[in-house]
């Protein structure tokens, strides 16, 4: 900065509870393009490790923000805030450091479940992507365990879901800052959607035809409320209908039976209030319009030699297939493709560099998972217990460090991201 530039600082307005300080400039914080990441995340933070004191508020934000600040945090300042200005700064937070926060003071329990302090939450851009990460509880009555793993931060942080019922359940999705889960009650299948930074959930209604299938969780963020797909879904020797829960009504609604095909893929992505469904048998694409409730056959081609693919939902309207293409292991490659939903064709618009290939996949035979989330598409390779990131806009490759701890136990997936778009719908239990 200029020399010119310094009486406009000085002139700026400040509170009145602290003293002028200088100001300095701080690098950006964000994705390292095309470079690997430090070699691990530090150990798992957990939100119990936070000061108990209810007079510590002060000592927990200047802890939180040791490493991301450049000038030290005063404790009188944070006393003399007003709510309003507690609430802006605490809503810049991001929302898996907002865990830790709840047992410092009465005040900031109060704060973070306060409807304006969501709303404000909600509306604040997200500081990166983060990876849920989630591995099954102990037993059939222990919660499921669920981590962040903040890509910017390089750090993980554990998410609690303590206050979940203590059944049988798996990891559905993320979407808009809420978590779904399904599982088993005894012989009863069950559907839960929560937001764990309330820590407010809500068990779904029986379908009516209640059975064990793929589930998808969409939030809508215009009518503040969430919406649960269950997919049409052979069971036993006849066809389950689609049915779509939806959170205003709290109900499940039954809709059109999928088209009769003879074998139907487990790769599935939602974008633009559209689920498209993979087919294997024949080889092709099915959507289904949530707000008409049928299903439609999309004409589009998948490409030859195509070993394995997946449904990538892109922002907006955007949907990708990624897959390796080839026949022997020295000739394989992975490449991402694009639905020109005008000509109805698949388009080329990426391939992975083959050093980060190599690195991802050493064996044709290798197991791979893909998802993705707002133009960016996360690889993650339980053998070589690797991570990449793929950014389509800005066509950017990077390492995600710390997945080596995390896939190297068998019993722990990442599973897709979460915290992108804050929850701003309503939840209650």
């Amino acid at each position: 900065m200029d020399a010119a530039a310094a009486p406009a600082r000085a002139a700026r307005p400040t509170s009145p509870s602290r003293p002028p300080k200088a100001i300095r400039s701080t690098k950006p914080r964000g994705l390292d393009e095309d470079t690997a990441a430090p070699p691990a995340f530090p150990k798992c933070k957990s939100p119990s490790s936070s000061a108990a004191g209810g007079g510590a508020g002060a000592g927990a934000a200047a802890s939180l923000l040791h490493h991301h600040a450049d000038v030290p945090m005063d404790a009188s300042v944070w006393a003399g805030l007003p709510d309003d200005l507690h609430l802006e700064v605490l809503a810049r937070v991001p929302p898996f450091l907002l865990f830790r926060l709840r047992p410092v003071s009465r005040r900031w329990e109060a704060i973070l479940h306060d409807p304006a302090f969501l709303a404000a939450h909600a509306a604040v851009p997200s500081h990166g992507p983060c990876l849920l990460t989630f591995s099954r509880g102990g037993g059939s009555h222990s919660p499921p365990h669920c981590s962040v793993l903040s890509v910017p931060l390089h750090a993980r942080y554990k998410l609690p879901f303590g206050f979940l019922p203590p059944w049988d359940l798996w990891l559905v999705g993320s979407s808009g800052g809420l978590v779904c889960f399904s599982g088993f009650d005894g012989a009863t299948f069950r559907t839960v959607v929560c937001n764990p930074l309330t820590q407010a959930w809500r068990v779904l209604p029986d379908m009516h035809c209640n059975q064990q299938r793929q589930l998808v969780l969409t939030v809508d963020k215009s009518r503040r409320s969430f919406k649960v797909i269950a997919a049409s879904d052979v069971y036993g020797d006849k066809m389950l209908p689609t049915e779509v829960y939806d959170s205003k009504e709290d109900k499940w609604s039954v809709h059109q039976m999928m088209p009769a095909v003879n074998l139907c893929s487990s790769k599935m992505a939602f974008c633009d209030s559209r689920l498209y469904l993979e087919t294997l048998s024949p080889l092709g694409l099915m959507m289904y319009r949530v707000d008409a409730g049928r299903w439609e056959h999309i004409p589009a081609k998948f490409p030859r030699s195509l070993l394995d693919g997946y449904l990538v939902a892109g922002a907006r309207t955007r949907l990708f297939l990624v897959g390796r293409i080839g026949l022997y292991s020295t000739i394989q490659s992975m490449r991402i493709w694009e639905l020109d939903h005008g000509r109805t064709v698949w388009v080329e618009i990426s391939r992975m560099p083959p050093r980060y290939f190599r690195a991802l996949l050493r064996l044709s035979a290798e197991r791979f998972e893909c998802f993705g989330q707002d133009n960016l598409i996360c690889f993650t390779s339980w053998n070589q217990g690797k991570g990449l990131l793929y950014d389509v806009d800005k066509k950017a490759w990077s390492w995600i460090a710390g997945c080596a701890s995390q896939l190297c136990n068998s019993q722990i997936e990442i599973k897709c991201f979460w915290g992108s778009n804050r929850a701003a719908c309503e939840m209650s239990n």
